[in-house]
């Protein structure tokens, strides 16, 4: 596709330079400005939003509006008074935000906040389908609404961006929270993460090659770390090897080699995900009550179960619990620990996308025009279109490609 998105940063404040004048259309009133709402996030210790002012700025540059509920930014410390600046409308009332042609938000909508949609509308959030019950889904379908999972979106590489990008963040923030576990206040043994001389370094096994175990080990050989790698996927190991520029210790996942490593480990982290339903168990209950005293593990796929069998869901509030003498860290959003950072790379990637959006004569037209953003619709026009989660879920689910084609 050779007009296909944009989801980089400098393609961002490229188009901010070039301020277009022209009132751009929106998808349901032509010759009018896109209407976009940004809801505050309900869901408990959700503290990122989903754009921040600078975005809000472009788009408003751009023709388009912007309505945002009060202090919907607050926690990640984006203030309404930012956002007025930026030109956006502030709303003291739910319902006047979900009025707007696009809904972006960060979690996927609550069942409270489901019926506040309205048909024809398009809603831009998370999925978390591993979590969806059917009567949840179909709520939704009965909404007649359109809808893309975020997570889904794919660049012109084929990349899965906001996945990537938040994944980055994960990796790196697991290992400051070890850190911190490790010492004294944390609860730890009042060991610091890395090493000295003269002083054996912290050993950390990473279970899962993605760009999370990457950037964790990347980031924990930064700090002087002894690093071990372990994974199914012989490529992923290969090309972990690659990023890094530098050997360190991988495997794939054989049971006597992990169950070694992770007796002499300091910290485990757990980053292994599925394509689809629960995260794989790698390591059993038996293998963690074999770990050090006060070692601790970071269960990162905790969100779709876990890879570790002790894992149980925490929250930032109290994100800590010990099992057989070891500290389970097992926040599912691990990434709203700073969400400031997280909403600046969500809305780098979200903003271009809705420029490109408001270009377009209809949200059909738009569609049919860039397959890697049809990867991401599970909702259109209230049918179905997400095949693994119509299988999962027993949706009848149709094909988005047909129904674009008998709609445009």
């Amino acid at each position: 596709m050779a007009d296909s998105i944009s989801f980089g940063f400098s393609d961002l404040a490229k188009q901010a330079s070039l301020q277009p004048k022209e009132a751009l259309l929106e998808i349901n009133h032509p010759n009018q400005a896109l209407y976009i709402g940004i809801p505050k996030e309900t869901t408990l210790q959700e503290h990122r939003i989903s754009l921040t002012p600078s975005s809000v700025q472009l788009l408003v540059d751009n023709g388009n509006e912007v309505w945002i509920e009060t202090n919907a930014g607050k926690q990640a410390n984006f203030l309404d008074k930012e956002y007025s600046e930026a030109g956006a409308k502030i709303c003291y009332d739910v319902n006047e935000v979900y009025k707007a042609d696009i809904i972006v938000k960060v979690e996927p909508p609550t069942p409270e906040e489901v019926q506040l949609l309205s048909p024809d509308k398009l809603l831009i959030s998370a999925l978390q389908h591993g979590a969806k019950s059917e009567s949840y889904i179909r709520s939704m379908m009965q909404k007649k609404i359109n809808a893309i999972a975020f997570e889904y979106l794919k660049d012109k590489d084929g990349i899965f961006p906001i996945v990537r990008s938040l994944s980055e963040i994960a990796g790196i923030t697991a290992i400051s929270i070890a850190s911190e576990l490790l010492s004294t206040r944390g609860g730890g043994k009042g060991e610091m993460l890395g090493g000295v001389s003269g002083i054996p370094p912290t050993e950390i096994v990473i279970i899962g090659a993605g760009t999370v175990g990457e950037y964790a080990a990347r980031t924990a050989i930064g700090k002087g770390a002894s690093v071990k790698v372990f994974d199914h996927s012989l490529a992923k190991l290969r090309r972990l090897q690659s990023n890094l520029g530098q050997n360190i210790f991988t495997s794939l996942i054989h049971p006597k080699i992990l169950q070694k490593a992770l007796i002499n480990a300091d910290v485990a982290i757990g980053c292994i995900r599925s394509e689809e339903g629960r995260s794989p168990i790698i390591v059993s209950e038996e293998l963690v009550s074999n770990m050090k005293e006060s070692s601790v593990i970071l269960d990162i796929s905790i969100d779709q179960g876990g890879v570790f069998e002790t894992s149980e869901i925490t929250s930032h509030a109290k994100p800590t619990f010990v099992k057989h003498g070891v500290i389970h860290y097992c926040v599912p959003n691990i990434t709203s620990n700073v969400c400031r950072t997280a909403s600046y790379a969500l809305s780098n990637i979200l903003t271009p996308l809705l420029l490109r959006i408001a270009e377009s004569k209809n949200f059909g037209e738009f569609l049919y025009a860039n397959a890697e953003v049809r990867n991401g619709v599970y909702i259109y026009k209230g049918n179905l279109t997400h095949q693994h989660l119509g299988k999962r879920l027993s949706i009848y689910q149709k094909d988005l490609d047909l129904l674009l084609a008998a709609h445009t």
